[in-house]
């Protein structure tokens, strides 16, 4: 069945074509979004949703979206999705980061000349028929320092453009590599150092609570009087009725601001102070821009839905269509692993601990964690998946490690995972061979090689010969099928390992039976969703 998507904002007919062109059911109600008891009758049914803002996606619900794997936001802000409630859900949040860098890279200068040049109030002053000339002094750009808080994505054009303007670019960014800002052509300074120098501070830094009111009273006061701000990123970032005061008293000369802390922003203290230009976040409002991110959660929704592909997942590491097709079997493989271990271990986990050797080490890694720890995970919550495994695993105080290391053995790559629990630590590897199909290399120490298989029935033994012939014996007595078996040992009369592949999953009284021999240490049957 093909899966099957809303279109609950406004977005371009182009993208909704997307969708239909790569197979996907599509229904576009632009308008749906802003009802959200209609939304949540309906949000049932779909596999995917595709918003704006004006969608709001919350925890109440995501309680209705029983089949919903992915929401996809045509724009860069998800204030208006639970990232924390998707997650625990299992649904994959997407944004589209790059479609409207370079729209708000623009803004920003533009309200960066726009307060240096008054250019708002000397536009009002003139369409009123009072020609004050003299009224609005402005100031150059060229040989200004601009001091850029945040070099990523958007700062990393915003400075690029700046350097064109002939400005000295000083920035302060915890993540920018004094290699990356020599090739920039930029200055790396601490925030302290940009404050006192920058005659212009533009920011571009999401809001997180490091970033939340990064130009306090206190760092506002540290600024060179005269300086101007610029805010085209988030609302938050500033405390506006500080900005406000210092405006007031010229030290600081002038603010241009796209975004404030509460939206829509009907009142503001900032509001009507003299050259002081607002918008009312138009950052990424240009045509190209709005074209350009519909697209892209279009592509990345239909990708995800098709492929398993996740691109710019906020909730779950990504993986880009080419990695999708080269490590299917390797997720598949961390999956079956996690799921064997997770089937076979009944107390409380403590700790999860993976070890990613040779060709699994050059992967994705954080998408190998995330498969691996639902596989174990799915043993005592059935509906749990890559997106809220996790989440699931950190909820419950688990540990996490993992390792990586060059190629250290027979195969060119392989997945070792260990579990430890309030009893005992359990460990199985596995690779995947050459045929696409992974396999279980090791168990417990002992070298085995078996398949995965839909049904399975794991035991353990003492090596002594007639042992694995009781086994096929008992089974056949009560009519299950062996359809194939892989056996392994430690040493010659040592622990042993079977494993045999059913056609049907096992049924209790068998268990007992192969229980009540006293033949066997384990009997364990296992089941795996095997495409």
């Amino acid at each position: 069945m093909a899966p099957k998507v809303l279109v609950s904002d406004s977005l371009s007919e182009t993208a909704v074509q997307i969708f239909r062109d790569r197979g996907i059911e599509v229904d576009f109600e632009p308008k749906l979004g802003k009802d959200k008891d209609k939304l949540a009758e309906v949000i049932g049914k779909y596999d995917g949703l595709a918003i704006r803002s004006a969608t709001k996606v919350t925890a109440k619900l995501l309680e209705s979206a029983t089949n919903l794997k992915v929401v996809g936001r045509a724009g860069i802000g998800t204030d208006n999705v639970d990232k924390e409630a998707s997650s625990k859900k299992g649904v994959i949040v997407m944004n589209t980061p790059f479609g409207n860098m370079i729209t708000t890279a623009e803004h920003a200068i533009a309200m960066m000349f726009a307060v240096a040049r008054q250019i708002p109030e000397a536009s009002a002053s003139t369409h009123a028929g009072k020609w004050e000339k003299s009224k609005f002094m402005g100031v150059e750009l060229t040989a200004k320092t601009l001091g850029v808080i945040g070099a990523g994505n958007i700062g990393g054009i915003v400075c690029d453009r700046a350097r064109g303007l002939k400005m000295k670019v000083v920035a302060y960014d915890p993540f920018l590599s004094p290699e990356k800002a020599e090739k920039m052509g930029v200055e790396k300074v601490e925030l302290d150092e940009l404050l006192k120098r920058a005659d212009f501070i533009t920011l571009h830094v999401p809001l997180t609570d490091q970033t939340r009111n990064i130009l306090s009273a206190e760092n506002l006061a540290k600024t060179k009087k005269g300086v101007r701000i610029i805010n085209c990123a988030r609302g938050g970032l500033i405390d506006e009725p500080a900005l406000a005061e210092l405006l007031k008293s010229g030290h600081v000369a002038g603010a241009a601001l796209d975004v404030f802390a509460e939206e829509p922003a009907t009142e503001n203290v900032l509001f009507n102070l003299p050259n002081v230009v607002c918008t009312p976040h138009l950052g990424a409002s240009t045509t190209e821009a709005q074209e350009n991110v519909a697209l892209q959660v279009a592509e990345q929704m239909s990708n995800y839905l098709l492929d398993g592909a996740v691109e710019n997942a906020l909730n779950m590491p990504s993986m880009t269509a080419e990695e999708a097709k080269v490590m299917g079997p390797w997720v598949d493989l961390a999956k079956h692993l996690g799921g064997f271990i997770g089937q076979m271990t009944e107390d409380a986990i403590k700790a999860i601990n993976i070890t990613y050797d040779g060709e699994a080490a050059g992967m994705n890694l954080k998408a190998l964690d995330a498969a691996t720890i639902s596989g174990i995970m799915k043993a005592s919550q059935p509906d749990v998946n890559m997106v809220s495994a996790p989440a699931l695993a950190k909820e419950r105080g688990i540990q996490i490690s993992t390792t990586s290391q060059d190629q250290s053995g027979a195969f060119e790559g392989y997945i070792k995972v260990t579990v430890v629990s309030e009893s005992k630590e359990r460990s199985i590897a596995g690779t995947v061979f050459s045929d696409g199909k992974p396999r279980f290399i090791q168990i417990k120490g002992i070298n085995i090689d078996a398949e995965v298989g839909e049904h399975m029935l794991y035991t353990t033994n003492d090596d002594k010969p007639g042992t694995i012939g009781k086994l096929g014996t008992l089974l056949g007595e009560h009519n299950v099928n062996l359809a194939n078996f892989t056996l392994g040992r430690a040493a010659s009369g040592g622990e042993a390992i079977a494993i045999s592949y059913l056609d049907e999953a096992i049924k209790p009284e068998v268990i007992e039976a192969l229980k009540a021999t006293g033949l066997f240490k384990q009997v364990k049957p296992l089941e795996f969703s095997v495409a």
